[in-house]
Formats: C-alpha cells, structure tokens, sequence
C-alpha cells in the first residue's frame, strides 16, 4: 500500500478530541521518527506527548535534544490517565517491557517482525534501513514541508540507522535522505556529530582495547558492569572498523540485565537472527536487523547467582562459538 493511502487512513486514527502518547526508546532515529509523528497530528490532534522509556547519556544524543529541541519526557513522567490514544514508533510492543503495558493505536516501524503485533494502524516495513525514511515518506504524503530542525532530525537518524548506507538499507532510504537535505541545518548536524566522543569516554575505549579478544572473525569484548548501555554501543562500532573481522560485539551489564551488541559486517551473517538464536532461549529479548542487533537478558534468568557475575565473560564467549 502506497504511503499516500497509509496516510489517509492514519488521519481517521487520531481525532481532534485526542491525546496521543507516543512512546520510543530514544535513540536519533526514533526520536525523529516521533516527532514527525508529532508534527503530522499539529492541529489534528488535542494534544501530542512523548515519552521515551529509557535514560538518554550519550553525548551525541544529548546534543541532539538539546539542538533540535526534542520534547520528550521520561515515562515515569506518564499520567496514562492523560492520554487516550497510544503510538509506538521505531519499536515493537515486545522490544522493551514497559512497551508491553499499553494497547496501540498506531506502530509504525522498520525491524523484523519476530512476534505477532497487533494495532489498529499498523505498518512495518522491514526493508527500510531506518525509520526515518518511513516518517520521511509521511510527511511527503502530507504535503508538509519540514522544518530545519525536522529535516536535521530525520537526516541524523538515517544516518545513524543505516551507518552512513553501509548497514542495510534500500533505495527508499537513499531517496529519503537526498529528499532533506535540502532542508537540513549543516551547522547543527556538525555540531551533534562532533559531540560523539568525549573526554570522559576515553578511559572506556582504552578499558575496551586492553580487553579486547578475537574469536575466530570476531572482535569481542566484555565491559563488565557499565553506567550506561550506550557505552556498548559505541564501541562495538568503534571495533566494526578493524580490518578483516566479520563480527564486533561486545557485552556488559546494566541494571541487573546482561546487554549483548551485535555488528555483522559480513553479507552471510545476519546480526538479528543470531542475536535471537543464541540468546533467545533466557526469555529476554534477542534480535535486531542484518548487520545491527541486541540482546537484554535479565541476569536472574541466566546466572543462579545473579550477584556472582565472575563467569559471565566466559560463558557469553562460548555462547558466541555458536556464531558460523
């Protein structure tokens, strides 16, 4: 179905009587992904409020709320009272437990469908790189030209999703981004880019480089206890740029729950599938796309001590014997 039908039936969602909460686990693409949600319903709706269900510490993402004025709020914050209609964008109800408390009105979203999903307006496009592409394709059905700080939004989170194309991602995702440019603020996307690193981050990249482990065509390493997930995230792309390894992937924990990142360089490979495969069994959540993908797995679920995490680096690294 074509995004200007889509979108019509998007309208008949959300009545000019309704608040709609759109919920996201805040990285640049989802974040995008909301508030172009939230600027298609501008005056369509009573009101729109976004709630993110997790804590926002990269320096990066940071600069990104604060630049492009991202209003969000944390889900503590949510008074389900408040809001009548719900939204999920860049996410699936089973990707996150508090996503699971709510029945949706509207998902829309681009990872592989492992679970059913169920919604009274539901689109998930699986061959699109990024979700921001799909917002971007709304916005167009809409006739809406976005603003520079829309643009820049929807531009950084094709760019972050996709790796700069070298992830998975298709000519809808090309379009998309050649589509903003023309409204994207180059000044702010610099200025959000160079915020990546910090000088606080170093000691953690040095930590990584000193445990650092290759297995077979995999470059892994185990961060231990970490104050923030991001961190994993940064340096498993940050490994993804040695030299002949098909695999970076790096594992820590945080707030009880064990957190596996998977990069796949290899067309063979398929990063989601395999974080579902080998972790899938614990009853957290594994999956993701092709060459992006992670695992959240309780510590209760997979350790008899969930206090005596010793053996947690050896037995993640013989699960990944698994990888062929």
């Amino acid at each position: 179905m074509s995004f200007a039908s889509k979108y019509e039936r998007l309208l008949e969602v959300v009545n000019a009587s309704d608040t709609l909460g759109i919920l996201i686990n805040a990285d640049p693409d989802s974040m995008a992904s909301a508030i172009a949600l939230k600027r298609i319903f501008w005056k369509k709706a009573k009101r729109v409020l976004i709630y993110r269900v997790n804590s926002i510490k990269r320096a990066d993402n940071l600069a990104f709320v604060k630049l492009l004025t991202v209003e969000q709020k944390h889900i503590r914050y949510l008074k389900r009272s408040a809001i009548n209609k719900w939204a999920l964008v860049d996410s699936q109800p089973h990707h996150h437990k508090l996503f699971m408390d709510h029945k949706y009105d509207i998902i829309i979203d681009h990872h592989p469908i492992t679970e059913p999903v169920e919604s009274v307006f539901l689109d998930i496009r699986e061959d699109y790189g990024a979700n921001a592409s799909m917002m971007t394709e709304y916005l167009k059905a809409a006739k809406i030209k976005p603003s520079p700080k829309l643009a820049t939004a929807l531009f950084y989170g094709i760019k972050t999703d996709t790796d700069n194309f070298v992830r998975a991602s298709i000519p809808h995702d090309m379009s998309a981004f050649k589509y903003l440019y023309q409204f994207t603020s180059m000044r702010m996307l610099k200025q959000i880019e160079s915020s990546e690193i910090t000088r606080g981050m170093l000691p953690r990249y040095r930590h990584a480089m000193e445990r650092l482990i290759f297995i077979g065509d995999i470059a892994y390493v185990h961060m231990a206890r970490v104050e923030n997930s991001d961190i994993l995230v940064m340096i498993a792309d940050f490994f993804m740029k040695i030299a002949d390894i098909k695999w970076s992937i790096v594992s820590g924990v945080y707030q009880q729950t064990l957190i596996v990142i998977f990069r796949n360089a290899s067309f063979q490979g398929d990063a989601g599938k395999t974080a579902h495969k080998l972790f899938s069994r614990w009853k957290g959540s594994a999956g993701g796309h092709r060459n992006a993908a992670r695992a959240e797995i309780p510590l209760e679920n997979i350790l008899d001590d969930p206090n005596d995490q010793s053996g947690l680096q050896t037995m993640v690294k013989t699960i990944l014997k698994g990888i062929k």
